[in-house]
This record gives structure tokens, C-alpha cells and sequence, in this order.
């Protein structure tokens, strides 16, 4: 995982980040099929943000753009907020968006604690503008 908060060069990209880099300081609707406290239904880890996906998109998967939403711990359907962070997953071409409510600004760190429930320290990178 980098702290340094830039993003690296975009040639290259895996097909997933340069998916997500085009929300990077987007304002999106999240439909949230994961709230918060949830239990994984496969894996049974329990979710300690609210995780969803953007409606209408398409991600190399075959499945909707996946998003972590770092805004009220509390269970929601729905979130509205600015993707401030792209957590790109190194050997697989699944990354996750970070949505926080607008206005509000999380750093790597603590980006990285909101979401150790489920990604694996090292084997990440959190991207930024």
C-alpha cells in the first residue's frame, strides 16, 4: 500500500483501474447490497463499512463497479457521496472505489483500517488524483 497519495502513471492500467479512475472526484449514487454489520454470504466475515456498487456499470467481473462507502457506521440501502480513493487490488482486476459522504476527506490510513475487514495489507495500493 502507498501513503503518498498520488496516483501512478496510467499506461498500463488493468482494465478494472482505468475503470475507477474515471470516478476519482466524482459525485455517484451507490446501491449498498452490503450494509454495514452485514455477514459476507460466502465467507462469513462480517462488513464493517457499508459496500455496494455504482447501478449501471460494468466492471471486468461481469458485475456492477464495487464501492466502499466510509460514511455512518449504521446499515444503509443507498449512499450518495464523492469517490475520493480507488483501492486497487494487485493480481486481480477487481478494484473497489472509496465513497465518502461529500465534503469529507479520509486519509490512506484510515482508509486502510475502514477496509482491513476484507483487503489484505500489501496487497493493495490506495490511488488518489
Amino acid at each position: 500500500m502507498t501513503d503518498h497519495g498520488k496516483s501512478p502513471s496510467t499506461s498500463g492500467d488493468s482494465q478494472s483501474l482505468a475503470m475507477a479512475r474515471h470516478y476519482l472526484g466524482r459525485t455517484v449514487d451507490l446501491i449498498i447490497d452490503r450494509p454495514y454489520g452485514s455477514l459476507h454470504p460466502v465467507h462469513g466475515f462480517r462488513y464493517e463499512a457499508n459496500y455496494g456498487y455504482i447501478p449501471g456499470t460494468r466492471a471486468p467481473d461481469g458485475e456492477e463497479l464495487d464501492a466502499y462507502y466510509l460514511g455512518p457506521n449504521e446499515p444503509l440501502n443507498t449512499a450518495h457521496g464523492t469517490c475520493i480513493a480507488i483501492v486497487h487490488r494487485h493480481g486481480d482486476d477487481d478494484d473497489k472505489l472509496v465513497i465518502t459522504p461529500t465534503g469529507t476527506d479520509l486519509d490512506n490510513t484510515h482508509i486502510a483500517a475502514a477496509i482491513a475487514f476484507q483487503e489484505i495489507a500489501g496487497r493493495y495500493e490506495i490511488i488518489r488524483r
